[in-house]
């Protein structure tokens, strides 16, 4: 097991526990609501702690940690000093489905930055799997392998399509004309936000024997405004599964030491998937 593979199973083993102990008492765990109208609980809370400091035990206390919930209003010195080895983490994704019990599409996710770009990814989702069992996805961009529950698996990208595109957005946001133009062409839409990085990664895996009712993997991801938490593992899932990613002029999303300096870095567009979906849909996008 190599050093960072090691990381993702303490995270495992210590976040499953957490997860179940907060979900057997939602009736009673306050729900805040952000400035920019997510939610936040004393769970996403606990779970950045736990995720940091594990990160913080294995690559040293002056790990550079890009977290949502760190309440960073300024510029981020510690990433202007950095060498480009940043961790990015979002406690819970989808918290606004975590406070439902019936809903099982949430996670937590870490993913490792190296030379600013994504290089290693962990995605626990608690509940996902049939059962309410969990599924564990982790990511090596370099190596271009994917592991899910601990074992190498081929991407979703390798078998023939299927015609599903997550294009959730924002509230407020219209994109009638598109989805009109989608499902004109054949696809079926997802436009409801639950998970975003779950989104990203059914379309780098296909988890549909996993789940009940099984989810279907996605040709492609579309999402305006994301932010860099909710982005950037499933950004290193892709480059593991041979995908392409980028923003709708067709640019590569790069990740740089300005972009991470700010605040809340937000990639204006990503739009991820199959090679050949990705070119389908800029040539759509843009009529």
């Amino acid at each position: 097991m190599s050093p960072i593979q090691s990381l993702w199973s303490t995270l495992e083993e210590q976040l499953l526990p957490v997860f179940a102990d907060y979900r057997s008492r939602l009736a009673d765990l306050p729900v805040e609501v952000k400035d920019d109208r997510t939610l936040l609980t004393q769970a996403d809370i606990a779970v950045q702690e736990l995720v940091v400091a594990a990160i913080r035990a294995f690559d040293g206390p002056d790990a550079v940690v890009i977290a949502e919930e760190d309440e960073q209003s300024g510029a981020r010195t510690e990433v202007l000093a950095s060498s480009g080895r940043v961790w990015v983490v979002d406690p819970i994704d989808g918290t606004a489905e975590f406070v439902r019990g019936e809903s099982v599409e949430f996670c937590s996710v870490v993913c490792l930055l190296e030379e600013w770009q994504p290089s290693a990814a962990f995605i626990l989702a608690p509940e996902l799997g049939s059962g309410r069992t969990p599924v564990s996805v982790t990511a090596d961009a370099r190596t271009r392998q994917l592991w899910l529950n601990g074992h190498t698996v081929a991407p979703a990208g390798q078998a023939e399509a299927g015609g599903h595109l997550s294009v959730t957005r924002s509230r407020g946001e219209e994109r009638p004309a598109f989805d009109a133009a989608a499902r004109q062409a054949g696809y079926a839409l997802k436009t409801r936000t639950t998970s975003q990085t779950l989104d990203m990664l059914r379309t780098a895996l296909d988890l549909s024997d996993l789940t009940t009712p099984g989810l279907p993997p996605f040709d492609l991801f579309w999402r305006r405004n994301q932010k860099l938490w909710d982005g950037a593992a499933g950004l290193c899932l892709a480059a593991a599964a041979g995908l392409r990613s980028c923003g709708e002029d067709g640019e590569p999303l790069t990740l740089t030491r300005d972009f991470l300096v700010e605040p809340t870095p937000t990639f204006s567009s990503d739009v991820t998937g199959r090679p050949e979906t990705v070119d389908w849909f800029l040539k759509a996008a843009r009529s």
